[in-house]
Formats: structure tokens, sequence, C-alpha cells
């Protein structure tokens, strides 16, 4: 049995070759240093450990130390042990100064942003490190053994439990733990019941006028038409679905429509549910900013009119930040053993950790304080946003401010090229109206879509300014 000291050190993989032992380690572990494999400052296993992982005796390893350390390939002091040293590349020659520019030449656009005001991400730097850090703590603490292997395809019961209490009080959701499906953000549950509604025989999916292309992508790839619905003053047309021979299932964002903000009307949200009555259809819901509303009593989800034949699909990305990869899906009674048999085929989820520390976020509350927090550092630049424009560029309406983390600037017809083309100079990165239309949509809006709770703090007032630069 190897002794004790043997289980100590890292590993490092050496081949020698040679009968020479000591003159073949050093060769090894100069070949490693010369092609990178071993970065400088990387520390090496004590003498006694690599001696015991190579089988040789500790004075031939202690012997190559030292003379890699005389030869300059490593370094030693007491108390940091030995390491590959730092080598000092040699400076390149000095650089002719640049030409003095022409009276002719041409200004250079910034070769990145300097400002962001694209939509779709919160403030990345206000993400609550310290009370996350307490529930990730205490999660662990309390984790039992068996959440760390594979586990249920559904996800963590700690986190579809809390998820339901939550989605219940605060989103009007009729969830309970058994229909909730853990999944890696909206993309990964929209790609898991494309898949499983291909299969069901569905031929297409409707989707709005105006969204996200990469979804209707991800439909499309599944093997789904997505017809498009119309859009007019009172959001998307949702009678047209009752002449779409073959549809049986619509994509919407009915709290918030994306990008243009607006939420759709009583009467379109009681027709949409009714069409999917009637047809044996199924209503696929993106709440994805339901938490952030603004000027009245938030909207609840469409889900709650009948939870048999609306799929809610929720996400922590613009809440909390999208790189947790943390989402979730509401589903009736048969479609959520369908996709959570699909998920288990696939294997692709997000960690358990992470869902144990956000089911303990949201039953600890921070979730709630997190989120109001963020409801009023929002709102505060969102109405400064709407001053700032008004004040700079009276002529230009500011829609879509009821709710969610981005605006909608109206143009005048035939300029949103131009002025994306301004805001690049500037270097500010913004998105057209245009950008979301589908392509069968012909172009009657002219805009741009502002995510003023994309910059931090600190780059807020910035970016703010070159927006107004841009303007008409």
């Amino acid at each position: 049995m190897a002794s004790d000291w043997a289980t100590f050190g890292a590993d490092l993989h050496l081949e020698l070759r040679g009968t020479r032992l000591r003159a073949g380690l050093m060769d090894a572990l100069r070949e490693a240093v010369r092609s990178g494999r071993l970065a400088p400052g990387t520390r090496l296993p004590s003498s006694r450990s690599l001696a015991a992982d190579l089988g040789l005796a500790r004075n031939t390893v202690a012997d190559a130390y030292a003379e890699l350390v005389a030869e300059g390939w490593l370094t030693a002091r007491q108390g940091s042990g030995t390491r590959v040293a730092r080598r000092t590349a040699p400076r390149p020659p000095a650089a002719a100064p640049p030409p003095p520019p022409s009276a002719g030449s041409v200004r250079r656009r910034p070769a990145t942003p300097v400002h962001n005001l694209n939509s779709g991400t919160p403030d990345l730097a206000s993400f609550p490190r310290a009370d996350w850090l307490k529930a990730y703590r205490r999660a662990l603490t309390d984790a039992p053994n068996e959440a760390f292997g594979y586990g249920d395809p559904r996800g963590r019961p700690e986190l579809r439990t809390a998820l339901a209490e939550y989605l219940a009080r605060a989103r009007g959701v009729h969830a309970r733990p058994e229909r909730i499906v853990i999944c890696a953000g909206f993309v990964h549950g929209l790609m898991l019941i494309g898949q499983v509604l291909r299969a069901r025989g569905v031929r297409d999916v409707a989707v709005e006028s105006y969204g996200l292309d990469l979804h209707d992508g991800l439909l499309r790839r599944a093997g789904l038409g997505t017809p498009v619905l119309g859009f007019d003053e009172g959001g998307t047309r949702t009678g047209e679905l009752a002449g779409l021979d073959g549809c049986g299932a619509v994509l919407m964002t009915a709290a918030h429509q994306y990008p243009l903000g607006g939420a759709l009307p009583p009467d379109r949200r009681a027709e949409v549910v009714d069409w999917a009555r009637a047809s044996g259809g199924l209503v696929l819901e993106d709440d994805y900013d339901g938490e952030f509303r603004y000027d009245r009593r938030s909207v609840g989800a469409l889900q709650g009119l009948d939870p048999e034949r609306v799929a809610y699909l929720g996400t922590a990305s613009k809440s909390l930040a999208p790189g947790l990869r943390l989402a979730w899906m509401v589903l009736p009674g048969d479609l959520a053993v369908e996709v959570a048999e699909a998920k288990g085929a696939v294997g692709w989820s997000s960690s358990t950790p992470d869902q144990l520390a956000f089911a303990e976020f949201l039953r600890s509350g921070a979730y709630d304080r997190h989120v109001r927090a963020s409801r009023l550092r929002y709102r505060r630049r969102r109405d400064q946003l709407v001053a700032a424009v008004a004040a700079h560029s009276p002529e230009t309406r500011v829609s879509g401010i009821a709710a969610g983390l981005h605006a909608v600037l109206a143009l005048p017809p035939g300029t949103e090229q131009a002025t994306l083309r301004a805001a690049a100079w500037r270097g500010l990165a913004v998105q057209g109206v245009n950008g979301f239309r589908r392509p069968t949509v012909p172009p009657t809006l002219d805009g741009l879509v502002v995510g003023y709770a994309t910059p931090p703090d600190s780059g807020w007032q910035g970016a703010l300014g070159a927006l107004c630069g841009v303007l008409p």
C-alpha cells in the first residue's frame, strides 16, 4: 500500500525516455516548459510526490529539480515550492510613430462599442453576489449526497417546489412541482417542446410579426413551420389563428410583446385560449420579463386562464443573469412527461448546485428583495430615458415603457439604418426595430429598441448621452 504522503501534491504527466533516469526526467521537464504545456509560474509537485508517481528515487527527482533551477528553467523558494521560471521575452523594437493624419483622412469607427444599449440583458454589475453566495453556502450545506448524482430530468425537487409557490404568488401561474421542468435557458426549453410537438405530429407553430429569429430557427430545425400572425395597434392578431390550417401551437410574448412592448389586450388573451381549446392546440407563453412592471399592477400570466392549454416558460436571465442558465417550464400534465423524457435523453441541464442555490434564494425572500430593488432602479433609468429624449428630440415618441427592460423610440420613416450607422460611429450598440421583423412582414415601422437596463450604473449616463446624440 502506498504511503499517505504519496497521495499529496498535483498530478504531472511526463514521458521519460532512455535508461538514464535523471537525464530523461530533465529532458521531459525542459520540453514541457519549452512547448508551453507548463506555463510560467506553474507549481510542480514536491520531489517526494513526483518520485512516488514516477517510481523513481526521491534523490533523483531532487537532483533534477536542482539542476533545472541552476539552468534557469525552474525556481525554488522556501514556502513557495518549485515553480516554472518566468522567462522575460526580448523587448520588441520601438515602433515608428504613426504619421500625422492628413486633412482628408476618414475618421474610423470605434473597434468595439463604447456604450451598450442592446436589449435582452440586465445590468450584470448588479448581480447580488453576496446574497447569492449566502444562498449557495446554505444550499450546499443542506444538500443530500444524492443531489450530486444525475437525478430527475425535471430538475431538483427543491427548486421545482420553490418555483411552484413563487410563480403562483407573483405571476398567477397554476403550478405543481411535478409539472415543472427546469431547463438551461428559454432556448433549451423551446428546443425540447419543439421536438415533442413534432413527434406528436404538429406541423406548424405560429409566431408573432416581431420577435427573435433565433426562436423561429429553432422551431424550423425541429421540422416545424412558422406561419406569422399579423400585428396592429392592439398587438398580435390572434383571430388569424383560426384560419391557419394545421397549426398546432403558437409562440407568444403576451405580457410584454418583444420587442414592441405592449401587453396583449384581454379580449385577445381570451381569444387565443379559446382557439387552443377548440382546436386542441397549445399556447407557448414566453414570460421573459414578467417581474418588471412599473406603472400599473402586473399583467398575470396567460397560463392562469387554462393550465391545460398553455405552456408557461420563464427564466432568471433577465431578473438575475443569463450566465446562470436557469429557466423553467410549467406544462400540461401529459406534455410535462414527454418533455422530461426528451430532456432526459439529452442530459443537458442546469447544474445541481445552481438549482439548489436558486431554490434557497427563492425561499429566503432574497429573490423578491432583489427583484423589487431592480424594479426601482430600472424604473428610474426608464424615467431618465424618457426625460432625456423629450428634451433632446421632442418629436421622438417613446413606447413600450410600462414594463420590461427596454423601450422603443420611433424614428421618421426610412431613417432607421442611417441612425444605426450614426450610432455605430459613436461607439453605441443599439438595435433597430426592423431587425426583429419577420421576413414576410412588410416594413411599416422604423425605430430603435433601447435596452436601458444593460449598462452598469457607471456607464448609464454616457450611454444615454450617446443615444441622444444620434436622434433626429
